[in-house]
Parts: C-alpha cells; sequence; structure tokens
C-alpha cells in the first residue's frame, strides 16, 4: 500500500487535507472513511489503512480543518472535550455537513472508475448516513452513530448498514428503535457487551475484539454484495 496526504477543495471553496491509502493492484472499490471527533489521528489512519489492505482506495478527509487545521487528537478527556467542542462548531455552523465529505467522494471518482461508498465512526457514523441521503455515493456503513436518529425522517439514496454497541452510553436503544422504524430495510447490528467505539483498536478502554472483527466482516460483505 501507499499513502500521502492530498488536499481538497469543497464545492464552498472550503480547503481541506486528506489521508489517502492506495491498495496494491487495482481497487475493486472506494471509500471515504470519516472521523471520529478526534481528527484524522492514529486510529483513523489505521482504520483507513486497514479498509484498503481489502482492495479499497481510501480517503479520510480532515473534516475539521474548516474550524482548525491539523486536529489530531488522543483518547482523554481534555481531548475529548476540545474534539466535542469542534463537532459542536462543525453541525451548528454548516448548513449541509456534508460539502466535506462530496469534496472526497469527488476526489475518488477521478481517481478511479470504481464504485465509491462512505464508512464513518461515531462523528464519521451519523456522517456517513448523512452521505447516504445527501450525496451520490454506492453504499454507506455507519458504526456507532450519534446523531443518526436526528436525521431519521431523511431517506437513503443507496444501501446502508449500520452498528451499534448494545451498551453504548451515548446511542440508548430508543435511538437505534427511531432508526429502524424509519428504515426498516436497513440492516442495524447490536453488539452485546460492547460500548461506544468499540471499534477503536488503538484505544483499549473502549476497543471489544470480537464486536469489532464481526462489524467489520459484516460490512466488507455488505460492500462486495453492493459494489458488485
Amino acid at each position: 500500500m501507499n499513502t500521502e496526504w492530498v488536499q481538497l477543495k469543497a464545492e464552498d471553496g472550503n480547503e481541506l487535507a486528506a489521508y489517502v491509502v492506495r491498495p496494491d493492484g487495482e481497487p475493486k472499490g472506494a471509500l471515504v472513511v470519516v472521523q471520529e471527533i478526534f481528527g484524522v489521528n492514529r486510529q483513523i489512519q489505521k482504520s483507513t489503512e486497514e479498509w484498503a489492505s481489502h482492495g479499497y482506495l481510501c480517503i479520510a478527509p480532515a473534516m475539521f480543518d474548516r474550524i482548525e487545521k491539523n486536529v489530531n487528537l488522543e483518547y482523554n478527556q481534555e481531548d475529548f472535550q476540545k474534539g466535542f467542542g469542534l463537532m459542536k462548531q462543525f453541525s451548528e455552523g454548516l448548513v449541509d455537513q456534508t460539502k466535506d465529505v462530496k469534496a472526497a467522494v469527488e476526489w475518488l471518482r477521478a481517481e478511479t472508475d470504481a464504485p465509491v461508498g462512505v464508512v464513518g465512526y461515531c462523528f464519521g457514523g451519523t456522517m456517513a448516513f448523512l452521505s447516504a441521503t445527501r450525496l451520490e455515493i454506492d453504499a454507506a456503513a455507519g458504526y456507532y452513530g450519534g446523531a443518526i436518529a436526528q436525521f431519521a425522517n431523511e431517506e437513503p439514496q443507496c444501501p446502508v448498514i449500520l452498528h451499534f454497541g448494545a451498551d453504548d452510553e451515548y446511542i440508548p436503544q430508543a435511538a437505534r428503535d427511531t432508526i429502524q422504524t424509519a428504515h426498516p430495510e436497513v440492516p442495524i447490528f447490536v453488539y452485546e457487551g460492547a460500548g461506544h467505539a468499540f471499534e477503536r483498536s488503538v484505544d483499549p478502554n473502549h476497543y471489544r475484539a470480537e464486536a469489532a472483527t464481526l462489524a467489520n466482516k459484516r460490512t466488507l460483505l455488505f460492500l462486495e454484495q453492493h459494489f458488485g
């Protein structure tokens, strides 16, 4: 695999960095990997590399570049508070929060004719769902997207798969039920013994290997099915 940083420009002129990982050989698909509230940090770079190892051309846009450049946070309380504040500014400051994901989608489409999907975690999980409802993509996978229920009235324009931990302290069952009621066609998987951020492999306080492995296996099968 080859890695590099590129610059993207959104339709409103915003410029942002993005971490790109190219697979060995011709890509069988392409993925935008959308960050948590901690920026394109070591976890998101690692996740982007892992998806690329399965044959996907991947790009992880630095979503908070719109507010603050070079956000790269650790998993501690101080950085959590900073990341949460950035997320709040980002979400409240944009009419359509998918502008920067769209820039990454367009970059991928300029690089390959392969199908393009979006995978996201936490904040990025919500962005993955919104990408499915607002952008022209081929598939979307969301991991523990905390605000998806708030947008449950929006209709996905492509296949979607969602993953949640049964013990997620931020996303109650009522939120999952709201999504499932609005979208019975969307497969929603709930992992017993897993809380929020259970796929975050660099963070032993949250990572749950069994749940993460199963969720990623399901996402890969989902992508293979819908990418043809």
